[in-house]
Order: C-alpha cells, then sequence, then structure tokens
C-alpha cells in the first residue's frame, strides 16, 4: 500500500488568501488610476497647485484633525455607541492642549488634551451606556458643554497670561518637526519639473519628508494600532462583538459595559488629540471653538470609510485634500471641478455596470452638470469655494449611502443582564 503524498509547493494558495490578493490588488489599480487622472487634470487645466508639495502638506495637515477623530468615531462606534460628541470632545481638547502646553511644555499639552477630550467621553459614556440616554440627544449635549466649557475656562485661566485673551492664548510651544533636507530638496525639484506621473507622486513624497509634525507621525502609529487592536486581538474581537450584538457577547461572558466604556473613554482621547494638533501643529496657540465642524467631519469621514480604519484614512485625506485646495489658487479650485466631474462620471459607469441604474444616471448627471461647470466658467465664486468642504461632506455621504454596513447594534441602548 502506497501513500501519495500531496506537492505543497505546488498547491493552490487558499481562498482567503486569493481574494485577499485581488483586494490589494484592485486598491493598487485605485491609486495608480487616482494619479494618472490628477495627473492629466493637471496638465489640462495648468492648475500645478492641485499636486504641489506645498498642496499636499497643507491637505495631510488639514487631514489629521478629520482623522483623529473619525478613529474616535470608529473606537466608539464600533463598540455600538454612537459618537455625535466628538465636536465637543474635540473643542475640550483644544483647551487642554493649550494649557498644559503653556504651563509644562507641548508634551504634556498632548496628555492633557487627550485627558480633556477621555473626560468628555466619560461623560458620554455615563449617560449613554449607564443611564441609557440616547445617543444623539447625548453627543449634542457633549457638543454644547464642550463649547461652553472652553469659553468659561478660557476666560478664566487665559485672560491673565502674556499672550492671553479671554478667547484665545497664542505663542505656544510647538511640537517638532522631521525633515529630510537632501531627498526633500531633490522631490521638490522634481515635482517643479511638472511631468506627467513623475512630478505628482514626488509632489506627494516631498510632502512627506519636509517639516512633518511629530503629531502626525503619532497619528499613523494610532491608525495602525486601532487597526491590530481591533481586528487581530481577542479585546478587539470583544469590543466588536459589543457593537454587533451586545447580548450575545454577554452570554459568552463579556463585560459589556467595561468594553463600552473602553471604548467611548478612547473614542473622546483621539478626538482631544486632534483638538491638540488644531493649537499646537496647524495653528500657533488656541482660540474657542476652533475645531469649526471638524468633529462631524470626522464623523462623516468614519461613514464613508465604512467604518473601517483604512477607509476612514481615504475619506479624511479626501477631505483634507478639499479644504486646503480652496486656500490655494483660484485654478486649482476651478480644476477641482473636472476633478469631481470625472469622479461622479467613473462612479455613474461603475453603477450601470453593477446593473444599478437609478443611481448610476442620478451620478451621471450630477457628473455632467460639473463638468459643464467647469467647461462654462472660468473661475469659481468665493462664496462656494469656503462652502467646499461640506459641500464634498454630503456628496461623499450621498454616495455611500448605498454600501454602508455599519455595526449592527450601533446606537441601541443595552441593558445588562437581558441575555437572560
Amino acid at each position: 500500500m502506497s501513500t501519495v503524498v500531496p506537492d505543497v509547493a505546488s498547491a493552490p494558495p487558499p481562498v482567503r488568501g486569493r481574494a485577499f490578493e485581488r483586494l490589494r490588488g484592485r486598491y493598487w489599480l485605485i491609486v495608480l488610476g487616482a494619479i494618472v487622472v490628477f495627473s492629466a487634470v493637471r496638465l489640462v487645466t495648468n492648475a500645478d497647485d492641485i499636486t504641489s508639495a506645498n498642496t499636499v502638506r497643507a491637505a495631510i495637515m488639514s487631514a489629521c484633525p478629520i482623522l483623529l477623530a473619525g478613529m474616535g468615531g470608529l473606537w466608539s462606534e464600533r463598540a455600538g455607541v454612537v459618537n455625535i460628541g466628538l465636536e465637543g470632545q474635540m473643542l475640550m481638547g483644544t483647551w487642554g492642549a493649550a494649557y498644559f502646553t503653556y504651563w509644562y511644555g507641548p508634551w504634556a499639552g498632548l496628555l492633557g488634551a487627550a485627558a480633556f477630550g477621555a473626560l468628555g467621553g466619560l461623560l458620554h459614556g455615563l449617560a449613554t451606556i449607564t443611564f441609557g440616554v440616547d445617543h444623539i440627544v447625548s453627543g449634542v449635549a457633549i457638543n454644547i458643554i464642550g463649547l461652553g466649557a472652553t469659553q468659561f475656562l478660557a476666560e478664566a485661566y487665559f485672560s491673565d497670561l502674556q499672550n492671553g485673551g479671554p478667547r484665545q492664548l497664542t505663542g505656544l510651544d510647538p511640537l517638532p518637526y522631521l525633515t529630510f533636507p537632501h531627498l526633500s530638496d531633490w522631490l521638490i525639484s522634481l515635482n517643479n519639473q511638472h511631468w506627467f506621473v513623475i512630478s505628482d507622486v514626488a509632489g506627494f513624497l516631498a510632502a512627506l519628508t519636509s517639516r512633518v509634525s511629530v503629531l502626525t507621525v503619532i497619528i499613523a502609529v494610532i491608525v495602525v494600532l486601532t487597526s491590530w487592536l481591533l481586528w487581530h486581538t481577542t479585546f478587539g474581537l470583544r469590543l466588536r462583538s459589543c457593537g454587533e450584538s451586545p447580548v450575545a457577547a454577554e452570554s459568552l461572558g463579556v463585560n459589556v459595559y467595561r468594553y463600552k466604556y473602553i471604548a467611548v473613554t478612547v473614542s473622546g482621547a483621539l478626538a482631544g488629540l486632534g483638538g491638540a494638533f488644531l493649537a499646537l501643529v496647524a495653528s500657533s496657540g488656541f482660540v474657542t471653538n476652533q475645531s469649526g465642524g471638524r468633529g462631524y467631519i470626522g464623523l462623516a469621514a468614519m461613514i464613508f470609510g465604512n467604518w473601517q480604519p483604512l477607509g476612514t484614512v481615504g475619506a479624511s485625506l479626501m477631505f483634507g485634500y478639499t479644504d486646503a485646495l480652496r486656500l490655494r489658487t483660484p485654478s486649482a479650485v476651478h480644476a477641482l471641478l473636472l476633478l469631481v466631474a470625472l469622479f461622479l462620471l467613473a462612479y455613474a459607469a461603475w453603477r450601470f455596470y453593477k446593473k444599478q441604474r437609478t443611481s448610476g444616471i442620478v451620478m451621471g448627471a450630477l457628473g455632467i452638470g460639473f463638468l459643464l461647470w467647469f467647461l462654462l466658467t472660468d473661475t469659481v465664486p468665493r462664496e462656494f469655494t469656503g462652502m467646499t468642504p461640506y459641500v464634498v461632506t454630503l456628496l461623499v455621504l450621498s454616495l455611500a449611502s448605498q454600501r454602508m454596513r455599519p455595526p449592527a447594534a450601533d446606537g441601541q441602548v443595552y441593558r445588562k443582564g437581558s441575555a437572560g
């Protein structure tokens, strides 16, 4: 009797591995296609600013606080708690960063911002988890409390300080920056050549090698840690089970209250760090109501990213790019119309390919409208330019509405013992 030993080397890879490889290849194709489209639009419109190193750097700076708010929302909602209060927690973080930076330095400012944001998260958790308050109502209340508290604390503690006042505290010590001088200079020179694709990629790389705040690096680490903790550890599995089916999680011995409190506290701390970025990196100090709606945009980025870390990163960069582009030349904003038109038309074609004709017709009509707007005008009204990030927020949420998959128990009131 002979035994046949299978040839392991020639065995086909597992189905999961093949699916992962196809998914990764699709993402690379999307990235490559986006680079080609951006480069082509730059050449057609002569709007070199849309891929310049300065624009990309400004986009990353605009995206970072949005991304932190989005990561905070991701932690909270994966545990089943809707955190509309990200805006208020971010505001509390701006004050905490300013106060502790003034007295103890910027590193203490980061800890202070995270602590004040976490305090807002705990307050939201107390209302929603322990007392069963509606998550939206509690989140709105947190936003009102955050705005009022920071205004009160600023007037109480900053009015008599040097460079301070009842609504601001400027001249704070900055966080250190990272620069690779020779590499960044070469990349900037390559970006200024305005070659097809090559110069556009060089502009992106130059932004990553010149005056990168250490907090930006910390944010990148936070994204990686979030992805690993929530999707590759037992802790993350238990936390996500609280957002999918807390009753089932409780029946398996998971302390649902504990995991929800951990998630909402981390959520507030991350939003508070977003406030620290605004006070210590994006500007030279603290002013009241400094977040400017970025907490809400971060929540939208998380939803558009389908409650996934990498999706949230991509959405945050998109929002940050539109926010940064409106501060550049008028031609760059006008070129954005062509970019939006091409995106909408490509999305409409995809919908038709999936036999979803109604949404395809709607997206196609919108794409043709933006294309006509681009072709029939030379500039974009100044009023619309200021609205660009918020208009894009509404647009992408409408596009993503058909593919959203939130946690099954997201926003639901849970009571301990309901499993029995």
